[in-house]
């Protein structure tokens, strides 16, 4: 994919698609990022099991510790170096916080795609996640059941305002039905990328 736009950041609440909006990027040529692989990596070297329970402290500590734009400006070195070789796209940009160091930093270079669906469609597909735990390490596709969805969802935008970056994105793609029909949609918002339109 030909863009000036080196950044494309994918946003949105569980079940939402953002890893198949990743995946598709992705295959464009775009390397990945995922910028809650921090937590992750904290919870495996305390020797913890991963899960709600263990995660949550984690990432409560890591914002503590380093202001609300934590997952941007942690993530910021990695991205800077994936960017000396091609185009990147990173999942998982959640707090308002976030979103507003990922614009002053790198501007007109990025482009902030959300990812909608209903909260009934959303809880459908998180509970019907089939997950290999031998070779998802990075746990992508972690079933949640409704109850932990909706917890998880309140914790987001109560906690993390992840409504005002989904708000603020410049496209919003509606993932109501099949992967087909999403991959078309993105197709169709490509060439507008550089253009700077937006489009729902």
């Amino acid at each position: 994919m030909k863009t000036n736009k080196k950044v494309i950041a994918i946003v949105g609440l569980p079940g939402s698609g953002k890893t198949e909006v990743g995946k598709f990027f992705i295959d464009l040529g775009f390397q990945p990022i995922r910028l809650g692989q921090l937590t992750l990596d904290e919870v495996r070297k305390k020797g913890l099991a991963p899960g709600e329970a263990s995660e949550r402290p984690v990432r409560e500590a890591i914002r503590k510790k380093y202001g609300m734009a934590a997952y941007a400006s942690l993530n910021f070195p990695r991205i800077d170096l994936l960017l000396k070789k091609n185009l990147v796209v990173v999942d998982g940009l959640y707090s308002w916080e976030e979103y507003v160091e990922f614009k002053k930093k790198y501007g007109k270079k990025i482009t902030v795609i959300a990812v909608y669906a209903s909260p009934k469609t959303r809880y459908t597909r998180l509970a019907a996640r089939k997950w290999d735990k031998k070779n998802d390490l990075k746990m992508v596709n972690r079933p949640y059941t409704e109850e932990q969805a909706k917890k998880r969802d309140y914790a987001e935008i109560s906690g993390l305002h992840t409504g005002g970056p989904i708000a603020m994105a410049d496209f919003t793609i509606i993932n109501q039905g099949s992967k087909a029909k999403l991959h078309k949609d993105l197709k169709t918002v490509c060439p507008l990328i550089n253009k700077g339109s937006k489009t729902e």
